[in-house]
């Protein structure tokens, strides 16, 4: 029988790129969300689960089933929202726990995030001493400190993935990336800050390969791993990439102010992901604007995105 997979916000756009990842491998998938899929990220061999992850009673009484890996993709995306981030990403993670800590899982892939760093010495190492700024990264770290010492004490299998900027295809048009190909393909003049930010760039099928070969890690067990493309990139230099290969767009540079706790360059040390999960990325960023760029022009649905 196909191994059971069960993915906290499979609905998202990293947990259907896991999903139809896991699919194509022969897995049993099911996806736990607050709400259904939307109509470009639905897949016919994913049992959907309508749970909010932060009711403790809902929460048990809708995950009943044994699944052999858990990944958690979910939690609120509003950076900023202080009781929806302690509810979804601490909360959520607690009673995730709870639910599996007896049913003898073999991994618990937690997705956590760069920001749990702060700001710190460039490259981000994953030794590094946490200062989050946002109650985003705070309560990332939180549940990362929380599954560690699980691990610790009770032995309960989890990884933490610290990822920085993904994005592909299906991804939705409020990210940076595809935020400025919309724009582009429209020949609109859009706000954008100076671009003199370096950030670090990880197309989704490099980081989906991260994902799994985490899970069916047995050494990465109670670690925390950066997965990136290991190099930051300028904005800017995104920015112009694509409107040369869209061939139109016009970027209005420093409209949008920095924000305070934002860095110039933030990017990881990923010698971890390397020597230990033996992974790197494949996908360079101009392949992987391609891809993108290629994906929303055959589909053109750019602006129905959620």
């Amino acid at each position: 029988m196909a191994e059971k997979i069960l993915i906290i916000g499979g609905t998202g756009f990293l947990g259907f790129h896991i999903a139809k990842y896991l699919i194509k491998k022969r897995y049993n998938v099911t996806s736990v969300s607050l709400h259904k899929p939307v109509k470009h990220r639905k897949l016919t061999k994913v049992q959907y689960l309508i749970c909010d992850i932060s009711n403790k009673k809902i929460i048990k009484k809708k995950i009943k089933k044994t699944y052999t890996y858990v990944i958690n993709c979910g939690g609120y995306v509003n950076h900023v929202d202080t009781l929806q981030n302690y509810k979804t990403h601490y909360v959520g993670v607690k009673n995730l726990y709870n639910v599996f800590k007896d049913r003898n899982i073999k991994n618990f892939i937690q997705i956590g995030s760069s920001l749990e760093y702060g700001q710190g010495i460039q490259p981000n190492s994953e030794e590094d001493y946490c200062v989050p700024k946002m109650s985003y990264g705070k309560f990332k770290l939180k549940a990362t400190k929380y599954l560690l010492e699980k691990n610790i004490r009770h032995k309960f299998p989890s990884v933490i993935l610290r990822f920085y900027q993904l994005y592909g295809p299906y991804q939705d048009k409020n990210r940076f990336i595809p935020f400025v190909i919309s724009s582009c393909m429209k020949g609109d003049s859009f706000p954008c800050s100076h671009g003199k930010q370096k950030r670090d760039f990880l197309y989704i099928s490099d980081a989906v390969d991260g994902v799994y070969k985490a899970m069916k890690s047995n050494i990465s067990k109670g670690k925390i791993i950066n997965l990136g493309y290991g190099k930051p990139v300028m904005l800017k230099t995104i920015i112009e990439k694509i409107k040369f290969k869209i061939k139109q767009g016009k970027p209005d540079y420093g409209k949008i102010k920095m924000r305070k706790e934002e860095q110039l360059i933030n990017y990881p040390n990923i010698s971890v992901a390397k020597n230990q999960l033996k992974w790197k990325s494949k996908i360079s960023i101009l392949e992987g604007l391609d891809k993108t760029i290629q994906y929303f022009k055959k589909n053109n649905k750019l602006n129905n995105y959620d």
